[in-house]
């Protein structure tokens, strides 16, 4: 499923226009972006926890020639999944 699907399918069951839920969909991923941007936790109640993790600077492989290749420390985001959604898709 694809943003516009999704924007569609919020609209159909909160008996909103296409566009209006496209618009509160951009909302709640902006809102979720900007909490990870300031190192705050997303949790979702019975869906998930959207939360940022550093990785360290580290040594990799460049597989075509096996020379060490140095890998910068870089910010990540992981999702935990919550238990109802773990439920549902299991």
């Amino acid at each position: 499923m694809r943003k516009p699907e999704l924007a569609a399918a919020i609209a159909e069951k909160a008996d909103l226009t296409k566009d209006q839920a496209n618009r509160v969909l951009n909302a709640v991923l902006e809102e979720i972006t900007n909490a990870l941007n300031r190192k705050d936790s997303v949790t979702l109640v019975g869906f998930g926890t959207f939360l940022q993790r550093h990785r360290g600077a580290r040594t990799g492989k460049n597989p075509q020639t096996g020379a060490a290749v140095k890998i910068k420390a870089s910010n990540t985001v992981a999702f935990k999944p919550g238990k109802a959604l773990k439920d549902a898709v299991n």
